[in-house]
């Protein structure tokens, strides 16, 4: 009998790289085992050096494979199971979503720092510090751009969903949390997020864990 593959991730209300990763094998249709440690606890000193190669979260395990990275994990989703169409399939539309799921990857410092992942909070007009703004124009920009250029046939940024929509889920949480508001088509593309029954799923257990991170509850 095959063995289910592994998914290690970190506190549903915080982490949000664990959300990325979780929510696109999720969607993906992809039957996994969920294997939750609560970030900086003693279980997390014990045992994350061990599973994973970082001492971080997400971390995959498929068979003899170790894959770590969201974006990484991802990745080998769309290239070892094809059919879950992860990423457009027209090249140069899949390009652009890449770039943007890139984007997302490595920058948006401010926005992370200032408005940290916390599900279980409304926290409107808090955290617009130096760069944040910015940040959320940009992010904006994405929005728009995708779904008007590309979303067409669907309620995604590249129409179905796709890695680049997993990759921004966390931005979307943080919208909802903070009280960001976009324009029409990027506050449609946000509902259309958090409408998915995989996100609704994380938002329920989110709302069950008692741990908390002090440095990320902003006041």
């Amino acid at each position: 009998m095959e063995t289910r593959p592994v998914l290690y991730i970190g506190n549903k209300n915080y982490s949000s790289w664990s959300l990325r990763a979780w929510l696109g094998l999720k969607v993906a249709g992809i039957d996994f085992e969920e294997r939750l440690i609560a970030l900086r606890s003693d279980e997390w000193a014990a045992k994350a050096p061990v599973f994973s190669p970082t001492a971080k979260v997400p971390v995959y395990f498929d068979g003899s494979k170790t894959i770590w990275e969201a974006l990484g994990i991802l990745e080998y989703i769309a290239d070892s199971r094809p059919d879950t169409l992860l990423w457009p399939l027209d090249m140069d539309v899949r390009a652009i979503a890449r770039s943007v799921s890139l984007e997302m990857h490595g920058g948006f410092g401010p926005l992370r720092t200032h408005m940290p992942m916390n599900c279980r909070k409304s926290l409107p007009g808090l955290g617009r510090k130096d760069g944040v703004d910015k940040d959320i124009a940009r992010i904006g920009e994405i929005f728009k751009m995708c779904r008007t250029r590309y979303g067409q046939g669907g309620d995604f940024l590249f129409g179905d969903f796709s890695i680049a929509d997993a990759m921004y889920a966390p931005v979307v949480t943080r919208f909802k949390t903070y009280g960001v508001d976009l324009d029409p088509v990027g506050n449609a593309y946000m509902q259309a997020i958090l409408e998915l029954p995989a996100m609704k799923e994380w938002y329920a257990a989110a709302a069950t864990e008692e741990w908390v991170i002090d440095d990320s509850e902003v006041k």
